[in-house]
């Protein structure tokens, strides 16, 4: 199929076929129906894999060939879903949507003062009187022996 510069005047290639004239992805549908012919490609390995390594005991009675063909069958299932459900590559011309400025990091830490050089803050000054204060005494009850209200 042609692309771009290749067009001729009438917009069909040299068989008669549409050309394409786009570079958009191609369609869902298609997509799709290349992911599941990658995974039948690749489960159609197992049966016979499973079939062979039968075959492979009753010819050689070699146990462990057969079971290195299993052993090499069992992950087929896996990597089958694994490839078939891959996205097709991105386009170099596709956007990074990617904006690490609104990141939030993963292990988030205390500010450092001391560290880098920022003044530590300062606390009220703590004295007995605000403390008293705070337990509920006040002044006019000193005269009365420090009862709280």
């Amino acid at each position: 199929m042609k692309h771009g510069q290749e067009l001729s005047f009438d917009g069909f290639d040299d068989e008669g076929r549409p050309v394409l004239i786009t570079r958009a992805a191609p369609a869902y549908e298609e997509q799709h129906r290349q992911r599941v012919r990658k995974y039948l490609t690749l489960m159609s390995f197992r049966v016979p894999a499973l079939i062979l390594a039968a075959a492979a005991y009753g010819i050689w009675h070699n146990g462990l060939l057969s079971l290195a063909i299993i052993v090499l069958s069992i992950p087929l299932p896996w990597m089958a879903v694994l490839i078939a459900n891959d996205r097709p590559p991105r386009r170099a011309e596709e956007p990074r949507r990617y904006d690490s400025k609104g990141r939030i990091p993963l292990f988030p830490s205390a500010d450092r003062p001391a560290i880098y050089g920022k003044p530590p803050l300062t606390e009220p000054h703590d004295s007995a009187e605000s403390r008293h204060e705070a337990d509920g005494f006040h002044d006019s009850d000193r005269s009365s022996g420090d009862v709280p209200r």
